[in-house]
């Protein structure tokens, strides 16, 4: 018991968001992809289908395979946890949240016959969010710049040049929601 309280529960978004990602993986093998698909996948489907409304937020924690889900998750736990000291876990959640639902929507509205899912969108929130963490007010930092044309760069010229299974909307999405997050909480507004 000693040895248990030495653990620190340190930032409660990112460790519950990694933990129900991975029991959701879990139960996408459990019922042969039909909880993703279900759930977690977010598509064009009928507006009075209450599930549609849920799949809007619901596809972040969704992730086909170990490998997806490692990838995601290992840079979100590497990152998030700084930004969730921060900005707050409250504000945290709120950015997630508002991340999965403009990707979701944007996805559904641009590419209605493919179904979306993966926190890679958070991801790459998380990451443009971080280049703003030692913002001054008035002053834009070099590393957003660097780290936009560099990860959102590339989002845009293989969006543009690659056919593969990889929402580079999404990623651009993510990227900017999470450098106008990070200029918002930086300018003047008050921590949560």
């Amino acid at each position: 018991m000693r040895l248990l309280r030495r653990f620190q529960y340190n930032s409660p978004v990112i460790l519950t968001f990694a933990l129900v990602s991975l029991l959701v993986l879990w139960l996408n093998d459990l019922t042969n992809g039909s909880a993703n698909a279900l759930l977690f996948s977010v598509y064009r489907s009928s507006w009075k289908n209450p599930l549609t409304y849920l799949r809007f937020f619901g596809h972040v924690l969704g992730h086909s395979s170990w490998s997806h889900y490692a990838g995601n998750i290992l840079m979100m736990l590497v990152v998030g946890p700084m930004l969730e000291e921060k900005y707050g876990s409250f504000n945290l959640l709120e950015m997630i949240l508002l991340t999965a639902l403009v990707s979701g929507i944007m996805h559904v509205a641009l590419f209605p016959n493919a179904a979306l899912l993966g926190a890679s969108g958070i991801v790459y929130m998380l990451i443009l969010l971080s280049s703003l963490a030692s913002m001054r007010q008035n002053c834009i930092p070099l590393t957003l710049i660097l780290v936009a044309a560099i990860y959102l760069g590339g989002e845009v010229v293989d969006g543009l040049t690659v056919s593969d299974n990889i929402s580079q909307l999404t990623h651009i999405v993510g990227g900017v929601c999470g450098a106008i997050f990070g200029m918002a909480l930086n300018n003047g507004s008050k921590r949560r």
